[in-house]
Parts: structure tokens; sequence; C-alpha cells
């Protein structure tokens, strides 16, 4: 569970601020929609290695 301390004289908008970006670090959305339906090892290890492909291809061209 996040906790979110708010401060004396704290504005909620910049609390709720923080609250959200706590939440999005911890992954738990990205999490939650992954569980929703089964994806075979294979297809995971495909998808990993098709995207280190195109963060490498991006790399190589940057270089250029």
């Amino acid at each position: 569970m996040l906790i979110i301390p708010i401060k004396e004289g704290e504005n909620i908008d910049r609390a709720l601020k923080r609250f959200k970006r706590k939440f999005d670090r911890t992954g738990t959305m990205r999490q939650l929609r992954s569980r929703q339906q089964f994806n075979k090892p294979s297809v995971v290890k495909r998808a990993q290695i098709q995207k280190a492909a195109y963060i490498q291809g991006l790399r190589d061209q940057e270089e250029l």
C-alpha cells in the first residue's frame, strides 16, 4: 500500500501528483494488464528479442 504523507499547508493537487508518480513507478498497472491474458513464454521471449533488435537499430542509426 502506498502512503503519501501530506505536509501541513500542502496543496492536495500536489499530493495527488506525488501519489500518481509513485503509483506509476511501482508498475502495478503494467503488471495487472500483463496478467489479464496468458502469453506463452516463447511469445514473450520473441517480443523481447524484437524489442532489443529495434533498440539496437536505433542506436546504430544514432552513431552514423
